[in-house]
């Protein structure tokens, strides 16, 4: 749904300044130097997955209040309606030019897109479904890492979605995530990088402590770019870095790719 708001502040890149239709328009990414603004599930659902195709599973999972921590209902109360979702991430089956697959796709406008006990148990339930119907799985990231209102129940999602990563693995199916501005944290230092291929958008801010705390921790100034996904490719870590114009053919791209071949395609039996 377009902004209420038509006179959007300037671009922090170029500094060009665009009506927000114009920035809807164009997959909310700046006309002139293509800056990636941050965008909500439901958009890119409407962007990246064929028409009516999506069904969200896992949508009523709530967080309870595990350690008791006062004011974290209010907290909650007031995430869910910013964000318009019962936590920061969502699932669901879809198909992307024709190809069924398990999709999941986060919100930094939900408390930072912190991973509690709900994110952690329905990326978990989106692996493991995508591992019993023999479906790729693609995850869309964006947090600030562990939800730390929750403790250690925060902290054990980072166990449990690598896990239940592995299941994919063990199963041969393809699992693609693609980093979003910002991708940090407890989930960075989990499933997010887990993937067998791992895409980013430009200028995601990809890492586990933010630049600001670890110059204040090795008192050096860190290099230009660093932690963004260009840095990160540079370094090994993110595989590609792919416009939103072009995500939903390159990762339908990648899962022909990597679609499990029939058993017998060589021609060749091995005699035991």
């Amino acid at each position: 749904m377009p902004s209420l708001n038509t006179n959007p502040a300037p671009c922090p890149v170029c500094g060009a300044q665009h009506k927000q239709e114009a920035i809807d328009a164009a997959l909310k990414t700046c006309p002139v130097c293509g800056y990636h603004y941050r965008m909500e599930p439901r958009d890119r659902i409407q962007y990246l997955t064929d028409p009516n195709s999506f069904t969200e599973f896992s949508a009523n999972l709530t967080s309870l209040n595990p350690i008791d921590l006062s004011g974290y209902e209010e907290k909650l109360s007031e995430a869910e309606v910013k964000a318009k979702m019962k936590d920061a991430v969502i699932t669901g089956t879809c198909t992307i030019e024709g190809k069924p697959l398990v999709l999941g796709l986060m919100s930094f406008n939900f408390m930072g897109g912190s991973m509690g006990s709900v994110v952690g148990e329905k990326v978990t339930r989106a692996m493991l479904k995508a591992a019993e119907e023999k479906l790729p799985l693609i995850i869309y990231t964006t947090s600030g890492g562990a939800r730390m209102q929750e403790g250690i129940f925060s902290l054990l999602q980072m166990a449990k979605t690598s896990s239940a990563a592995a299941e994919l693995d063990k199963a041969g199916l393809p699992f693609f995530i693609v980093l979003c501005d910002p991708t940090t944290g407890g989930v960075t230092a989990s499933f997010a990088m887990l993937a067998d291929v791992t895409l980013a958008e430009p200028g995601a801010l990809i890492g586990f402590a933010g630049p600001r705390v670890i110059e204040g921790t090795i008192r050096q100034t860190l290099p230009e770019g660093f932690q963004r996904a260009e840095f990160q490719l540079e370094k090994g870590f993110v595989d590609m870095i792919v416009k939103r114009q072009d995500q939903k053919r390159i990762l339908s791209e990648l899962i022909d790719l990597h679609r499990a071949a029939p058993s017998d395609s060589s021609g060749i039996k091995e005699r035991m």
